[in-house]
């Protein structure tokens, strides 16, 4: 019986050790720093150390995509400055003299983890890379990153200790960058087919995230690695209609953590249906003999929820002020509207039950009469 306990209590300790997580009842990772969030609404599902300020290496390049994608231009041609793109690490393959578009830029930052497209962004975006870091850093005060410093567009960071952030931070910064549509088509990208160089010609770049084809629904965002931040992961990952974002910083288990804890997170949410309070309702109308025109709502709305916030529903009806006749049956004329702790979350239409012909006054008639004499004549 002792054997049995003790080979237990290894194998509880082993698993424990590498992070790994029975979903819905445990959550844990071998991370320096990890979070776990509701990209919606910034709920923290799971964390440890997630306000303690690490190097993060390469997720940098999720602020230096943003403000790529953000600056515009994506399309125009130019050609790199030969001094940005001679840094180490990982490349795109940009060469000197090469004809690259800031789009080709933002794929190569974002799956190949190009540094030379990183340098190449801050100086054709800012004319320098420290006037671009001065962005950066701007940008992240602008999204409430109280506790990142950027110091590089790329992330390589063996040269300084003033270059970090949290997990929590890198959270924050990945919600806000993936309601860009254009960053969330480019972080999702598993190959990229492009044209660049002198003259530009065809290659492919592979994203160098494996998650997104291992764990169901991950579609992003950003690895990273350097001998100071050891191994950095940044990812999203959406399953029916709830999107999660996963940072652990300083992991050397990553791939497996992600994975657990996405498990662990939507174990946490349910499959709700949302039905009419009450499904009778009568809108004003203007126009028509009758002054009212009743309605009814048939649909329901089905949303993933956190389980905690189930039974925290509330509904309004709202309903057009005016509704001018004719009026159609199956026209809408209002909505039902649900919220969680008064934050919309869905709604279903509201819609006549009945066709209802406009009113013919007096003027109408006399002014058809005479159209008719007229036609006559």
């Amino acid at each position: 019986m002792k054997k049995i306990l003790s080979l237990f209590t290894i194998l509880t300790i082993t698993f424990s050790c590498f992070g790994f997580s029975i979903a819905g009842e445990a959550a844990s990772t071998s991370a320096k720093a990890a979070i776990l969030i509701d990209a919606e609404n910034g709920r923290v599902l799971y964390e440890h150390n997630a306000y303690t300020k690490l190097p993060m290496a390469s997720t940098t390049k999720i602020m230096s995509t943003l403000l790529a994608v953000e600056n515009g231009n994506l399309d125009e041609q130019f050609k790199v400055d030969d001094n940005a793109i001679k840094v180490e690490g990982s490349s795109m393959g940009l060469k000197s003299g090469d004809i690259v578009t800031m789009r080709a830029l933002c794929y190569g930052m974002m799956l190949p983890s190009g540094n030379d497209a990183a340098n190449a962004t801050a100086v054709r975006i800012a004319g320098s890379v420290e006037k671009f870091v001065s962005m950066m850093n701007k940008r992240a005060a602008d999204l409430g990153l109280e506790s990142t410093h950027f110091v590089t567009p790329s992330g390589l960071d063996d040269y300084t200790d003033d270059h970090y952030s949290t997990a929590s931070d890198m959270a924050k910064l990945t919600a806000y960058a993936i309601k860009n549509k254009v960053f969330a088509e480019i972080c999702s990208t598993r190959s990229a087919k492009l044209k660049y160089g002198n003259p530009p010609y065809v290659r492919w770049l592979a994203n160098t995230n494996k998650l997104m084809a291992s764990c169901e629904g991950v579609f992003g965002v950003k690895t990273g690695f350097t001998d100071k931040a050891r191994r950095c992961l940044v990812s999203a990952c959406r399953r029916n209609g709830t999107t999660l974002i996963c940072v652990t910083l300083n992991d050397q288990n990553d791939w497996a953590d992600h994975s657990n804890l996405y498990d662990f997170g939507f174990s946490q949410y349910k499959s709700v249906t949302l039905s009419p309070e009450t499904n009778s309702f009568k809108a004003p109308l203007v126009g028509a003999e009758k002054n009212t025109v009743t309605a009814s709502c048939e649909n329901e709305i089905k949303l993933s929820v956190y389980k905690d916030d189930a039974q925290k529903f509330t509904q309004r009806v709202v309903l057009n002020k005016l509704n001018y006749a004719p009026v159609k049956e199956g026209e809408q004329i209002g909505y039902i509207k649900y919220y969680i702790d008064n934050i919309f979350v869905g709604q279903t239409e509201i819609k006549a039950d009945e066709s209802i012909k406009a009113k013919v006054s007096e003027r109408t008639a006399i002014s058809r009469f005479v159209q008719k004499i007229w036609r006559q004549i």
